[in-house]
């Protein structure tokens, strides 16, 4: 079809008539699926003696982020984005920081994914954004997006992160913490 094709345009009609002949016999063999979506966000300090874990790769940094497991901002961003998704709450909830047992961030994106699975839910895209004025992350953001795809049982194409600053606004600006957000499109049959 050209574009700017009218309504009477005969090949219009032609690929109407085409669609509507192949739906209507084979229209019990069609699966229905619902598209959903979730946004995950989160923040961490930065601190001295702590090793910098994003997206399950370590990277090489003086300083690593505080908090809960590894306190893997894109991962746990993730996990939120897609909890949110099937409408499961938030990661706090599945993974309290009370629990001293989850020490890898990629083993929560393991279990959200189990989550998904008994939801009948899958991942269909994901993309998150690192927020930080430093280090940079262009070099690691492959192993990062293979670690994610493997942790929740999808390919690597995905899986989109990208990263940014924050201009040297407010504290991620002052180099004092990273955040990332991220959104998730799951498929639930």
């Amino acid at each position: 079809m050209s574009a700017g094709c009218s309504v009477r345009c005969p090949q219009r009609i032609l690929a109407f008539v085409i669609w509507i002949s192949f739906v209507i016999p084979h229209s019990a063999f069609i699966i229905c699926a619902m598209i959903r979506c979730g946004i995950g966000y989160d923040i961490h300090r930065l601190v001295e003696g702590r090793k910098l874990v994003l997206g399950g790769v370590e990277i090489p940094y003086s300083r690593g982020l505080e908090g809960h497991s590894d306190a893997d901002v894109l991962a746990h961003a993730i996990a939120d984005a897609l909890l949110g998704a099937i409408s499961a709450g938030d990661i706090g909830q599945h993974f309290p920081d009370t629990d001293k047992s989850i020490i890898s961030s990629i083993e929560i994106l393991k279990r959200v994914n189990e989550l998904l699975a008994q939801k009948s839910a899958r991942v269909v895209n994901i993309d998150a954004t690192l927020l930080a004025e430093e280090p940079k992350f262009a070099p690691h953001v492959e192993a990062m997006r293979k670690v994610i795809a493997d942790a929740l049982s999808t390919s690597d194409s995905n899986i989109s992160v990208k990263a940014t600053t924050n201009e040297r606004l407010g504290p991620i600006g002052r180099g004092e913490g990273i955040a990332a957000m991220a959104v998730a499109t799951v498929e639930v049959e």
